[in-house]
């Protein structure tokens, strides 16, 4: 089923011998979410917004109730600057004002020299060592702090 589709999915992409770098643009949720999380680098627009599960099912599993979606949102850290915090995702892009779709042109640019800079420094480091670090990423996402 679906459960061992994202499992293949997550073990074929730990094993690619090639940089990776995912990018939230919008909502990245669900399984999918997961397999982007195996990457070298995971970056969000600002305004993106990335979770396993949405604020709605959250909302009906912790408070019983789905129109407290705003509320399980705010609980769940879900945005861009609540995920660079934790350290889930590596780099915020800015949008340009009112947000990525008011300037496609500008976006996609701004994303092209982000690319080209993280591309240029990726493919500087051994096969070996972007498999280990990228293990080691994934790893450590979830991960208690006391």
């Amino acid at each position: 089923g679906q459960g061992e589709a994202i499992a293949r999915n997550l073990m074929y992409m730990s094993t690619l011998k090639t940089p990776i770098i995912s990018i939230v643009i919008g909502e990245g949720g669900s399984g999918g979410a997961l397999a982007m999380a195996v990457a070298d680098e995971v970056w969000m627009l600002e305004h993106a917004v990335y979770s396993i599960l949405s604020p709605e099912g959250f909302a009906s599993i912790l408070y019983k109730d789905a129109s407290l979606a705003g509320e399980a949102a705010s609980a769940m850290k879900i945005t861009a600057q609540d995920l660079i915090n934790y350290e889930i995702i590596d780099r915020i892009i800015k949008e340009p004002l009112g947000g990525a779709h008011t300037n496609v042109d500008e976006m996609s640019i701004s994303i092209k020299r982000n690319l080209e800079e993280a591309i240029g420094r990726l493919k500087c480091e051994s096969i070996e060592s972007l498999l280990t670090k990228r293990y080691y990423k994934f790893r450590k996402i979830g991960k208690v702090v006391e």
